[in-house]
């Protein structure tokens, strides 16, 4: 840049000692310079005689080349300075669709609300997917499960969440609006699920193989809302947790606590061991566990 600037000031002022006073340097150091220049690139820029110095064609279109990235350059540091500042960027969240839907809408608005030029993408999957964006990158940070994770990751504990049966309201234990109900009276009910090799399937079928007995799954889907559809259509009865269970007051289902055994999942934010995270998704991070719960590092 000191090399562009030097060479722009001559051009402009067509004498070394006054654009030796505009850059605050000497004559000999601007000369210098100049010389420099036009050995690295090979051409005349000035031509010199006792009065004047002259701008070559060469050194017009030089200047008009230097204007550019000097203009470039400015506007890059403003743009990095906004990007440190939050003003400007992008952050990427992966997460549950459940809590894309019910949490995250409110904590974007108060993110943008300082930051309105800041873009915020959410990616919804499972907990497989939320893991694979955080390792590769894909995501700035996820929210998923953390009961269990892998050791190049590392998570933030934000909330508990209770495992709820989801019945729907034609069912018996629907009709009856029971605030719980036990395992083992969900033994020979059509149960909607989500994939057997996802956490939740596994954790719910440990804690009924713990228990000798196991579950008749009638209906897999791939989201956790999807269940939430299938019950309230009446094809039978979902395990979810809390998370994601719609705000109330609920229609055509009912939600009881899942008791003995009691069963949850723990929900924290999952960032990679190591890895630099920008100031607007470090704030980002920092306002998801402010408004859902203390964060204790695992």
């Amino acid at each position: 840049a000191k090399e562009l600037l030097t060479v722009m000031a001559l051009a402009e002022y067509g004498s070394f000692v006054a654009a030796a006073a505009y850059l605050k340097t000497s004559q000999p150091a601007l000369t210098r310079t100049v010389k420099r220049v036009e050995r690295v690139l090979g051409v005349t820029l000035f031509a010199r005689n006792t009065r004047r110095v002259e701008i070559t064609s060469a050194g017009r279109e030089f200047v008009a080349v230097a204007e550019r990235i000097l203009n470039d350059l400015q506007l890059t540091v403003r743009s990095m300075s906004e990007v440190t500042n939050e003003q400007r960027g992008k952050i990427t969240i992966s997460t549950f669709s459940a809590f894309a839907s019910h949490t995250m809408p409110d904590l974007v608005r108060q993110y943008r609300e300082t930051r309105p030029s800041m873009e915020v993408r959410i990616r919804e999957g499972r907990q497989s997917e939320i893991v694979e964006d955080v390792r590769t990158g894909v995501a700035d940070f996820g929210i998923g499960y953390v009961n269990t994770l892998p050791d190049i990751l590392q998570s933030d504990m934000l909330r508990r969440e209770p495992l709820y049966a989801v019945i729907p309201l034609s069912h018996p234990m629907g009709a009856k609006k029971r605030p719980r109900v036990r395992l083992a009276e969900l033994r020979d009910e059509a149960l909607v699920s989500p994939p057997s090799e996802t956490y939740l399937r596994r954790l719910i079928d440990g804690a009924a193989a713990a228990a000798g007995f196991t579950l008749r799954y009638s209906v897999t889907v791939e989201r956790l809302l999807s269940v939430i559809n299938h019950v309230r259509a009446g094809v039978g009865i979902g395990i979810l947790p809390a998370g994601v269970l719609p705000h109330q007051p609920w229609v055509g289902i009912h939600a009881a606590m899942l008791v003995e055994p009691s069963l949850s999942v723990s929900v924290g934010l999952i960032t990679s061991r190591g890895r630099y995270l920008t100031p607007a998704a470090s704030s980002m991070m920092a306002l998801i566990s402010g408004e859902i719960g203390g964060a204790v590092k695992t």
